[in-house]
């Protein structure tokens, strides 16, 4: 008997899941009454298929949310790619006012999921912190902003997005808000003797120019 090959299957499962998770997103954030059949349909695959990654509604929608995060966190490393590391911090911010407006409309769908009051608290947080860890290193390391800031305090300043009313002007709120806190986070930064070649200070040429934007960077993630 000739030997199965299962890589090609595993393939096709991460492929269908990814699928399900990304079109049970723009469903739910619609219609949080949609049923499981109708996101199967909609993400061409079966219902068996749908059961086998997730087994009940609450799992799939509580997945969804944590996926949608993650999502949001690994565009940190791939934005310090190709941006300065406080280009890089400003449009990581854009992204999560983006993706917490975007919540809001799945929000009625994981309350009615979630019986327990809170049980959503927690879910996507660790990879938020671990990507704003990794930019603020590089602003540290770049000499953009003070090394007395860590993620607890960036996380504190930016808590007002989830304040925002996503049925209103959120968009210029959250730009006025993350303005002030990226502003602030710059005026931090160490002001070194300047250099006797260029007159910049040392913050300012620790930064280095920004190294441009690429392809499908520019937006949001979550800006579906």
């Amino acid at each position: 008997m000739r030997p199965v090959k299962s890589e090609p299957l595993r393939s096709d499962a991460l492929r269908n899941r990814r699928r399900i998770l990304e079109v049970a997103w723009d469903v739910l954030t619609e219609h949080p009454d949609a049923s499981i059949t109708s996101i199967a349909r909609r993400a061409h695959v079966g219902q068996g298929t749908f059961y086998r990654h997730f087994p009940s509604r609450e799992a799939l929608i509580l997945e969804v949310y944590r996926y949608e995060v993650q999502q949001v966190a690994e565009s940190a490393d791939r934005l310090l790619a190709t941006r300065s590391p406080d280009r890089a911090l400003r449009e990581w911010l854009d992204r999560l006012s983006c993706y917490a407006m975007t919540k809001a409309g799945l929000a009625e769908a994981m309350r009615k999921a979630t019986c327990a009051r809170g049980s959503l608290a927690g879910v996507g947080h660790d990879s938020v912190r671990s990507a704003v860890e990794t930019l603020l290193a590089a602003n540290h390391e770049a000499g953009t902003v003070s090394r007395d800031i860590g993620a607890d305090d960036l996380l504190l300043a930016i808590a007002g997005l989830w304040q925002i009313d996503p049925d209103g002007d959120w968009e210029a709120r959250a730009r006025r808000l993350l303005d002030l806190v990226v502003e602030g986070l710059l005026a931090s930064a160490p002001r070194g003797p300047a250099c006797e070649t260029c007159g910049e200070p040392a913050a300012a040429r620790a930064a280095g120019p920004d190294r441009g934007a690429t392809g499908d960077e520019d937006h949001a993630t979550n800006g579906r």
